[in-house]
C-alpha cells in the first residue's frame, strides 16, 4: 500500500519560478487532478501557476471527514504533507504566501481548509467548496491566526455529504483565526461547484503587479 506522492502533480499555466502567484487545486474523494484542474480557467489574472496533486486510489483518506482525526491516519497526514511539499516548493520558487491560493472540493476542499488551520499564514486565499475543517465537533484544536486570509467557505444547506453543522462549525472557527470569511450556503441539497464560488474565485489576484 502507498500513501500520497507529490510528485503525482499536474502542473498547468506558468512554472512557478515564472508566476506571479500560485494555486493549488484539490480533488474530491473518486475524482482526479485532471477534473479538477478545470477550474484554472476560472481565473482571471495572468501569469498563473496551478498545481493539482493526486491522491492514491482517488481518494486523500479513507472516512468521512467528520471521523475522529484518529481514523483517518496515516493517510490524512500524508495528504497533508503533499500540501506542504506543493507550498514549499512555490515558496522556494520566490512567491510570498500572500501569492499562493489553495482550492479543495469536497474531501478537497476539506483537506485545503484544515492545511490552512494546521499551517497559518496570510495565504492569497482559501477557499473549501462543499467541505469544512476535519474532525468531530468536539475535538480539540489548538489556536491559531490566518491574519486576515480571504477564505471563502461554501455548500449546499441540505448536502448528504457535508453536515450544515460542521460547517458553520468551521466558519466560526475561522473567523476566530482571523480570517476574513466568505459564507455562502446555498438552497438545495448539490454537491457541486456554485456560480456564486466561481465568481468569488475569479475575483482573486486579478490586480496583482508583477514581481
Amino acid at each position: 500500500m502507498h500513501l500520497h506522492n507529490p510528485a503525482n502533480t499536474l502542473r498547468l499555466g506558468v512554472p512557478p519560478e515564472r508566476a506571479r502567484a500560485a494555486i493549488l487545486l484539490l480533488h474530491g474523494r473518486g475524482s482526479s487532478a485532471d477534473e479538477i484542474a478545470g477550474l484554472n480557467s476560472v481565473f482571471k489574472a495572468p501569469g498563473l501557476a496551478f498545481l493539482a496533486p493526486n491522491a492514491t486510489h482517488h481518494t486523500w483518506y479513507p472516512q468521512r471527514f467528520l471521523a475522529p482525526t484518529a481514523q483517518n491516519e496515516p493517510w490524512l497526514s500524508s495528504a497533508l504533507e503533499v500540501i506542504d511539499h506543493l507550498v514549499e516548493e512555490i515558496r522556494t520558487a520566490g512567491l510570498p504566501d500572500e501569492r499562493i491560493g489553495l482550492v479543495g472540493f469536497s474531501q478537497g476542499a476539506c483537506l485545503a481548509l484544515e492545511y490552512a488551520a494546521r499551517h497559518p499564514r496570510r495565504y492569497g486565499f482559501v477557499a473549501g467548496l462543499s467541505g469544512a475543517l476535519i474532525g468531530t465537533l468536539t475535538e480539540d484544536r489548538p489556536a491559531f491566526d490566518l491574519q486576515g486570509t480571504p477564505v471563502l467557505v461554501g455548500c449546499a444547506e441540505r448536502d448528504s455529504h457535508i453536515p450544515l453543522e460542521h460547517v458553520e462549525a468551521s466558519i466560526r472557527t475561522l473567523k476566530s483565526a482571523g480570517a476574513d470569511v466568505e459564507r455562502q450556503i446555498f438552497p438545495g441539497s448539490a454537491h457541486t461547484v456554485f456560480p456564486a464560488e466561481i465568481s468569488w474565485l475569479a475575483s482573486r489576484f486579478v490586480d496583482l503587479p508583477s514581481r
